[in-house]
């Protein structure tokens, strides 16, 4: 298979669980709901995870508030895996670099919010895509959203990697999967290659079951063995990775050889910043369906006002209607054809027109798995994990039913079993309520809430937390993780009675075998 010619020392075929993963959800299963006043015996215990759905920093926020009221409320020992994709792993990626977090979240909570208010000056910024450029074979667009806009969000520029973070590993803590998809297989329709997880152990596809070592994620590959190894993802690169759009009207490509950072002054950095925030800006624009052509023109007058720095930034800007020298980045916009794509310098590049086919890259492109999906549900379908109920937090800023909708489908072609899910009226999708069960044969039971609901919201206050927006003040920080944490708070007593049913149907199966 050629997509098989990807990252790590071997690649291993098969659907079983790695080691790593089964000896931690072992120890983890050892915990209980006993501090709730639920008693069973270990193999009655339900198999729960929680999986978080995307939405910038309102999925961050959203989960954390969520996951302290879990705490709060003695229910976050019973969680067994917690997944998620996009917005919902920076809070992971938080989360876990802390050994043990989920016994003192509350300080946890305090750390990210701290954070959260600091800033990353454009030199730091600027200096950590330097050195992407010169450890990488492929650098590419999530290198640069990574540093630009993930850093204007989470307001760190976090080196670790997966290999650091096992050490710090608990099995007190739920097993993490963050997810991304694969962007060829998306758009071929090709379901069963399309979700790819990524544990502190393995990374692969998690339908066909194709997996490699973490360590090696981002290596050259051929015919499954490993020809040539590239530095180890760390934590900056993977959340830009797990939070990298694709829009389609405007083609960006990034040359930055000549870049001498420590040339730059803090003033002159703060400049060049500028222009590539609005060339970010640009990106969300589009993502919204909105006109960039206002940013574009702020382009050119940020442009023209930095020549004194030209010679030492190499950027340059075309668009249709003609080139303008400056620093880093090429921007051609073709009509209605739109696309992010980051390929290192080539002469082709400079012609006048530059075909569709560009987008087609000979290795395989990871992106952010909301635009298929926008929750994790397919890595927790998988048999071998054996999951009896999900607990689902969606956090979506339109519809909250679409990531259930959409599983239920994607299950459909591929023969899973997923609770079947009715269609909701337009009245509930902007009004939903804020806890639903969805129940199916040999099926997990689903838990679905909504993060702004007819409970917690006079109003649904999406526009309050739009998916691109800067970064959110300490005050919708503080409303937010309110909103969410009400929401596990309102429905304890429902929790507990859909984990109870579980454990009965558990002990009724195991009876019917006495």
């Amino acid at each position: 298979c050629p997509w098989l010619i990807f990252y790590s020392i071997t690649v291993r075929i098969g659907h079983s669980l790695n080691e790593a993963e089964k000896n931690h959800v072992t120890s983890r299963r050892e915990s209980s709901l006993h501090k709730c006043g639920v008693y069973s015996l270990q193999e009655e215990m339900p198999n729960i995870a929680l999986v978080a759905s995307g939405g910038s920093e309102r999925a961050m926020l959203g989960l954390l508030g969520s996951l302290l009221a879990l705490f709060q409320d003695d229910l976050l020992d019973c969680v067994l895996y917690l997944a998620g994709l996009s917005g919902s792993t920076w809070c992971m990626v938080s989360l876990y670099k802390e050994p043990n977090w989920s016994s003192k979240l509350e300080k946890v909570k305090e750390d990210i919010k701290n954070k959260l208010g600091g800033n990353i000056s454009f030199k730091e910024k600027f200096k950590k895509l330097k050195k992407y450029y010169r450890e990488k074979d492929n650098f590419s667009l999530t290198d640069f959203w990574a540093v630009l806009y993930i850093t204007m969000i989470v307001k760190e520029i976090d080196e670790q990697t997966f290999s650091d973070l096992r050490s710090k590993q608990s099995t007190k803590d739920p097993y993490p999967i963050y997810t991304v998809i694969d962007k060829q297989s998306h758009e071929d329709k090709l379901d069963a290659d399309t979700f790819v997880e990524i544990t502190p152990h393995e990374t692969g596809y998690s339908i066909t079951g194709a997996f490699v070592d973490t360590s090696s994620f981002g290596s050259q590959f051929d015919q499954g063995a490993q020809i040539k190894d590239q530095p180890e993802m760390d934590m900056l690169f993977l959340q830009g990775e797990l939070k990298q759009h694709m829009s389609w009207s405007s083609v960006y490509f990034v040359d930055i050889k000549q870049t001498d950072i420590r040339s730059l002054s803090a003033p002159h950095a703060d400049e060049a910043g500028q222009v590539l925030l609005n060339l970010v800006e640009v990106n969300r624009l589009v993502l919204r369906e909105e006109d960039p052509s206002s940013h574009i023109t702020v382009l050119k007058d940020l442009l023209r006002g930095i020549h004194h720095i030209t010679n030492r930034f190499k950027l340059s800007i075309g668009v249709i209607t003609g080139c303008f020298e400056g620093c880093i980045v090429k921007l051609h916009i073709f009509g209605s054809f739109i696309c992010w794509i980051f390929v290192l310098p080539s002469n082709f590049l400079y012609s006048a027109e530059v075909s569709p086919s560009v987008c087609r890259e000979t290795i395989r492109q990871y992106v952010d798995a909301g635009i298929a999906i926008n929750s994790p549900f397919l890595p927790l379908l998988r048999r071998e994990r054996h999951i009896d109920l999900i607990v689902s937090l969606d956090f979506s800023e339109n519809d909250p039913f679409e990531s259930l909708t959409e599983t239920a489908k994607t299950c459909k072609r591929l023969h899973i079993d997923f609770p079947e899910v009715p269609k909701m009226s337009k009245e509930e999708k902007s009004a939903p309520k804020d806890f639903y069960v969805f129940e199916g044969h040999n099926a997990p039971a689903v838990i679905h809430i909504p993060l702004f609901n007819i409970v917690n919201c006079d109003d649904k206050g999406n526009h309050k937390y739009t998916t691109f927006q800067g970064p959110y003040s300490s005050d919708l920080i503080e409303e937010l993780l309110e909103k969410a944490g009400l929401n596990i708070k309102n429905n304890k007593r429902s929790l507990l009675t859909e984990i109870k049913k579980i454990i009965q149907r558990k002990q009724s199966h195991i009876c019917s075998f006495c």
